[in-house]
């Protein structure tokens, strides 16, 4: 992570900030080290700051109506240098007014960074013309090398630290968000602290150590996890590591969990929450499984406790989060909160105790 930043760069989202399909600009407006983040392209909320439309505080980065505004708006002391695709529709499939930009980002001799599933390299007219313009284009979801990967062989049961899974009730639920600030927040309190990702996003990030476990083949999934913790645990010697989950246990489009639980070996388990969803995201046939019975198909799997609820407030005023919070702690007698509205300091102080006692996890 030494050469980091990378460079300057500006975050293609037309039509999705704001959105859960904007998430990986979301990712990006919050944190990330691999960039200094100049702007976000989205026309519907050109003028606005991107923290603001986000999050409701400013973060010093514009939302501007175009690329040719972005580029031309970037301060001179740090022109644009990247063009980053933030947007995360279903499927990772790239729309057509999205491949129109990135042909104009590469003519301006931008260099393209994306997580899609349509990997924008492999197009014959795109990839001559960053050859002709000198530029790199980094498909982040291209699938490693098969010799490089790894296939599970238990040497997970060498890494002490606690490893809390923070897993959702939905795909676009902020897990990942909730696993940086918790992480940050055990940092903060003294704890040595590492995310594993799992994500394009957490990769764009500048994640450390981590994975992309939906572009990677199934034999090797487990495998890859397993490394990425154990090369986290080996290389670094955290107290805590944090693993990122991916869609949901019981997602009818992103089932994700299992994974983790089989290979990443957790603990502990946090489960992320949106109280307004009454259905999965981007499926109204499909109704959000209560969350009781989320919490207890999890611990049923994993045979690890459920030791908090943090919840994700859109849809909600913050006073509605917060009542929601308390609903949650009635309704399941654990510990909930909304860490982008009060911090993730009351995690660090339920896992506390499970930290200094790596005996009795066994």
């Amino acid at each position: 992570m030494s050469g980091f930043p990378e460079g300057n760069a500006v975050v293609y989202c037309e039509g999705a900030f704001g959105t859960t399909n904007g998430k990986t600009a979301h990712g990006l407006v919050r944190r990330t080290r691999r960039y200094r983040v100049l702007s976000v392209i989205d026309s519907r909320h050109a003028g606005s700051d991107a923290g603001e439309v986000l999050d409701g505080r400013p973060a010093g980065i514009a939302v501007q109506p175009d690329l040719a505004t972005a580029i031309e708006r970037a301060p001179r002391e740090t022109p644009a240098t990247h063009f980053v695709v933030g947007l995360a529709p279903d499927g990772g499939r790239l729309p057509e007014a999205g491949r129109a930009a990135v042909e104009a980002a590469i003519e301006a001799g931008l260099h393209v960074d994306s997580g899609l599933h349509d990997f924008i390299s492999e197009d014959p007219r795109l990839a001559q013309l960053a050859a002709r313009r000198g530029v790199a284009i980094r498909d982040v979801r291209k699938p490693p090398a098969r010799e490089r990967l790894h296939f599970f062989t238990g040497k997970i049961e060498q890494v002490t630290a606690l490893k809390v899974a923070l897993l959702g009730t939905d795909s676009a639920v902020g897990k990942r968000t909730t696993a940086w600030l918790l992480v940050e927040a055990l940092q903060r309190a003294g704890r040595r602290a590492e995310l594993v990702g799992t994500g394009q996003t957490a990769w764009l990030q500048g994640v450390g150590h981590g994975i992309i476990l939906d572009s990677l083949v199934n034999d090797f999934v487990s495998g890859e996890i397993e490394h990425a913790v154990w090369s986290c645990f080996t290389e670094t010697r955290p107290e805590v590591i944090v693993l990122e989950g991916q869609g949901s246990l019981l997602n009818p489009a992103y089932p994700g969990g299992h994974e983790l639980i089989a290979a990443g070996r957790p603990d502990v388990i946090v489960l992320q929450h949106a109280p307004a969803r009454t259905h999965y995201d981007g499926f109204p046939a499909y109704p959000l499984h209560p969350l009781p019975h989320q919490i207890r198909a999890l611990e049923l799997v994993s045979e690890k406790p459920v030791v908090a609820v943090t919840v994700n407030h859109e849809q909600l005023t913050p006073a509605q989060a917060r009542a929601a919070c308390e609903t949650i702690r009635r309704e399941t007698g654990l510990p909930a909160v909304d860490v982008l509205l009060d911090g993730a300091e009351s995690l660090v102080e339920t896992l506390a105790p499970l930290i200094a006692r790596p005996d009795e996890r066994r």
